[in-house]
């Protein structure tokens, strides 16, 4: 169960401005493959004394749509229709072991001024995203499949569509649990996954940073933890100064969203590095707001005890505490399907496929790396051993040696974090080898 503070004040529940007429008997009765249309969820809106954030995310399932003339698929969406105003979405669907083999593009209107985006795509392989097999975060029922998330910016009008895509060699697993044991063959139409659902997220103007600073910079309350992360650091022969970092109050987190308590890992012992695919169009003014999206996504769409990644880094090379638990602590994140444990992973706000992430940002992931690695006598230049504990490139038990700052990519067959950062990983390596004075 979620906490919900006892200082709560009041929770507002609001249905879409404009929701589409109910489907009928037989839609709601689809078959394998097909989406189940349950009744939409109510959009949510909280706010809370013990945080002072507000924010909500309104959810609506998608619709079979006109057919594909050309492949004869069924397209799922919503046409245009006014909504709350939200600034990110994703799609989510019921089972989060399914894949959605399929094409998500979107078109938002702009709340200050009236006017329709063209056709966006959102990345809809986000799988590899995700807790530990056998961890309690993985089994606790509420984990759902979904994109990656997109930011759009302050929006109240939004458009949808879902196309499948044709099976091939390509494809291996299976999109649905219920189909009948059929396999995927050349060209036929794979099935969508069941239960999509269009999730827009208000992320709230956030709360005040709780230790009174403008920045959100100081210890944030980690108290005796941080003295023993310190006491670690003097004991290594290696160190590298803390960079500065946005603390969770600093952002404006609603804490009031996440698990209670924390679940920590042994050690950190490598460093995997990730975009979240959100896209670029973000001011570095918004970044709080973008990770106040992510965050709310994660825990109340994909049923995430808090926000996967440990670190979060924006386009102006400012670090961001991710997870609660501590920023100096080996707090277990859910950022590398296979390999959250003894590592932390850092995600670079924005997406890399074809973009250059810049040059402070870059260098952040090293200053960030360089001390965190060095509290446990790491070197971030070397490579090391961790075991897998499942995922589609090395089955569980399975020893693997990686370098000590990998990529994403490295531990499961993923585009993340995206050729152009990935080609910025032995720079940061050697830049964070020599803030350790190597």
């Amino acid at each position: 169960m979620r906490r919900i503070p006892a200082s709560a004040i009041g929770v507002i529940c609001a249905t879409a401005l404009a929701l589409p007429l109910a489907p009928s008997a037989a839609a709601a009765s689809a078959g394998p493959g097909q989406p189940v249309r349950a009744a939409p969820r109510a959009a949510v809106t909280a706010v809370t004394a013990e945080s002072g954030a507000t924010g909500g995310t309104e959810s609506l399932p998608l619709q079979p749509l006109d057919p594909d003339r050309a492949s004869g698929a069924t397209t799922f969406g919503l046409t245009p229709r006014s909504v709350r105003n939200f600034s990110l979405l994703g799609v989510v669907w019921d089972d989060p072991a399914a894949e959605l083999h399929g094409r998500v593009q979107v078109r938002t209107r702009a709340a200050r001024t009236g006017s329709w985006s063209g056709w966006r795509d959102v990345e809809a392989r986000n799988a590899d995203h995700a807790a530990d097999p056998g961890t309690g975060e993985r089994a606790s029922g509420r984990v759902r499949g979904a994109t990656a998330p997109l930011w759009v910016g302050d929006s109240d009008g939004v458009e949808i569509r879902v196309l499948a895509e044709s099976g091939g060699p390509g494809h291996t697993g299976t999109a649905v649990e219920d189909t009948e044991g059929a396999e995927d063959t050349e060209g036929a139409v794979l099935p969508l996954p069941s239960g999509m659902r269009l999730e827009l997220v208000d992320p709230g103007e956030g709360a005040e940073p709780a230790d009174g600073t403008a920045n959100g910079t100081a210890d944030g309350g980690e108290g005796a933890r941080r003295k023993g992360a310190v006491a670690r650091q003097r004991a290594n022969p290696y160190t590298a100064p803390r960079p500065d970092i946005v603390t969770r109050a600093g952002w404006g987190a609603d804490e009031s969203l996440r698990t209670e308590g924390f679940v920590y890992t042994n050690e950190v012992g490598a460093v995997f590095v990730h975009h979240t695919a959100s896209g670029n169009d973000y001011t570095c003014e918004e970044a709080p707001s973008l990770i106040r999206g992510i965050h709310r996504y994660h825990t109340e769409s994909m049923g995430w005890r808090d926000l996967g990644y440990n670190f979060l880094v924006d386009k102006c090379g400012t670090i961001y505490e991710g997870r609660a638990g501590g920023v100096a602590e080996p707090v277990l994140g859910a950022h590398t399907l296979g390999f959250n444990s003894n590592s932390t992973g850092v995600a670079v706000l924005g997406t890399y496929s074809s973009t250059e992430p810049s040059g402070v940002a870059v260098r952040g992931i090293a200053r960030l790396a360089a001390w965190k690695l060095g509290l446990y006598g790491v070197d971030p230049s070397a490579e090391t051993y961790l075991t897998s504990d499942g995922g589609n490139l090395y089955a569980k038990g399975t020893k693997v040696r990686l370098n000590v700052i990998s990529g994403h990519r490295d531990g499961f067959n993923t585009v993340c974090p995206g050729g152009k950062l990935y080609d910025q990983l032995g720079a940061i390596r050697s830049t964070a080898a020599g803030y350790q004075g190597r």
